[in-house]
């Protein structure tokens, strides 16, 4: 849980030392999931730590070039992505379901195809992940609690007000970045 939020709260303040508290946590998540049935957290889990090697890596170069500015998507961006999302979220639900005994196969491969793309927004410094972070942690929240999971509950209740908090700080940031100098 301390991993977790370490990295929230790095990632918010835009340290890359977020990258490597997330992996730590990641690892965690990863074993804790898997052992509740829940094969999509768990994979979701595992690619996180991949996803710390390249935020690590990406806001490395940033740091030595100059900071990533954040940057924002159009709305019709979010639309297109948000309907693949929720076909592959159906397409692995329904494999979930038939091929493995999973616990809460619509919930997990939702909350794992949309923390996917969440991720990698965070990634490119988009401001937006924050949003998509309150609601996933909202979701994980009663599907951690569910499967007897309640310090990962917890920790996601931690998450929403992380990430509501990292929204305002970059969302600050991005405004300050269109004000000429």
């Amino acid at each position: 849980m301390v991993t977790g939020v370490g990295y929230a709260v790095l990632a918010a303040l835009r340290n890359r030392l977020c990258w490597v508290s997330g992996a730590v946590s990641s690892a965690a998540a990863a074993v804790a999931a898997g052992l509740r049935l829940l094969p999509m957290q768990s994979a979701l889990q595992v690619f996180f730590v991949g996803m710390s090697v390249y935020g690590w890596m990406s806001w490395s170069k940033a740091s030595s070039d100059a900071e990533l500015p954040v940057g924002t998507w159009p709305v019709n961006r979010h639309l297109g992505i948000g309907v693949i999302l929720v076909a592959l979220t159906f397409v692995s639900a329904r494999l979930l379901a038939t091929e493995t005994n999973a616990a809460w196969p619509l919930l997990d491969s939702l909350t794992t195809w949309f923390s996917l793309f969440a991720t990698w927004l965070a990634a490119r410094a988009k401001l937006e992940n924050w949003l998509y972070w309150v609601v996933i942690d909202g979701v994980l929240v009663f599907l951690f609690y569910v499967q007897d999971l309640p310090f990962l509950a917890l920790l996601n209740v931690a998450f929403i007000g992380i990430a509501a908090a990292g929204f305002v700080v970059w969302r600050r940031r991005f405004q300050a970045q269109a004000v000429p100098a």
